[in-house]
C-alpha cells in the first residue's frame, strides 16, 4: 500500500499529468480515497514555490544553451503568451482566472503551467501560491467525480 501512495505522490508531481493522473491511478487501485487525494495534492504543491521562485531563472539562463535552448525558449514564449492572454481576459479577477486555469482539467493547463505564468506575470508569490492551491483541490474534486462515474451517473438523469 505505501508503494501505491508513493506512486500517486509522485505522479502528482510530474508536469502536465500532475493531480489529473495521481487521483484517477488511485481510484482505479481502490486505494482509500481521503489520504490518496491528501497525498497527490501535497505531490502537486510542492514544486510550486520553487517553479514560482526559480523557474524563470532557469528558462532565461537556459535559453541560450545549445541543444535545449530552443525547449527553453518555447517555454518562456508559450509562458508569457498563455500569461499575458490570461491578464487581458482577467483583468481585476486575475487571480480567480489563475484559480480557474489550475483548477480546469485540460490539456497544458495545471499548477506548473499557472505557477510559471504567475511568475511570469510578476502576480504576488503568496496569493499566487494560494489560488493555486485552491485550484489544485478544483481539479482534484473534478478528477474524483470523474474517476468516480459521477459525470456518467448525472448524465442517466438528463
Amino acid at each position: 500500500m505505501l508503494k501505491k501512495y508513493l506512486i500517486v505522490f509522485l505522479i502528482s508531481m510530474v508536469p502536465l499529468v500532475e493531480l489529473r493522473g495521481a487521483i484517477p491511478y488511485a481510484v482505479g487501485f481502490s486505494l482509500p480515497i481521503v489520504p490518496s487525494v491528501i497525498i497527490a495534492v501535497i505531490g502537486n504543491m510542492l514544486p510550486v514555490p520553487f517553479i514560482y521562485l526559480f523557474g524563470r531563472k532557469i528558462l532565461e539562463w537556459g535559453k541560450d544553451l545549445p541543444g535545449i535552448g530552443g525547449f527553453f525558449r518555447w517555454c518562456l514564449e508559450k509562458g508569457e503568451k498563455a500569461g499575458r492572454k490570461l491578464e487581458s481576459k482577467a483583468g481585476a479577477g486575475l487571480y480567480v482566472a489563475l484559480l480557474l486555469f489550475v483548477g480546469i482539467p485540460l490539456p497544458g493547463t495545471g499548477a506548473w503551467s499557472g505557477t510559471l505564468a504567475a511568475s511570469l506575470l510578476d502576480m504576488d508569490f503568496r496569493k499566487s501560491v494560494i489560488y493555486v492551491l485552491l485550484g489544485v483541490l478544483l481539479a482534484g474534486a473534478i478528477m474524483l467525480a470523474a474517476s468516480l462515474g459521477v459525470f456518467g451517473a448525472i448524465s442517466l438523469f438528463g
